[in-house]
């Protein structure tokens, strides 16, 4: 996927991963009462931040990675019809590794 937009400085945009439709009851939950996910995929990067003497640090995602951030993190967007969010690296609480972010594949 060919993402037309490039975050500045410590901003990630971020793909949220949909959870399954269906409960283990077979309930189908509406979209109108459904909470919105809080993992997603790295999508984009930014450079890196910049500190108060001039250096970048770069950042500790990558596009690729599956994270986990705040329910309230960040700013929503849509390019190309598609819905992402663009939050800064600080709002990420965590990245899912090895057998957790293959778990939820």
């Amino acid at each position: 996927m060919a993402l037309n937009i490039r975050p500045l400085y410590d901003r990630i945009v971020i793909k949220r991963i949909e959870e399954a439709e269906t409960m283990k009851g077979g309930i189908i939950i509406p979209d109108s009462a459904k909470e919105k996910p809080q993992e997603g995929e790295v999508v984009a990067v930014g450079n890196g931040k910049r500190l108060d003497d001039g250096k970048l640090v770069a950042l500790e995602v990558k596009a690729g990675d599956r994270i986990l951030f705040g329910k309230y993190s960040g700013n929503e967007i849509k390019i190309d019809g598609e819905e992402y969010l663009i939050v800064r690296e600080d709002e990420i609480l965590g990245v899912l590794t090895g057998g957790a972010a293959k778990a939820k594949a």
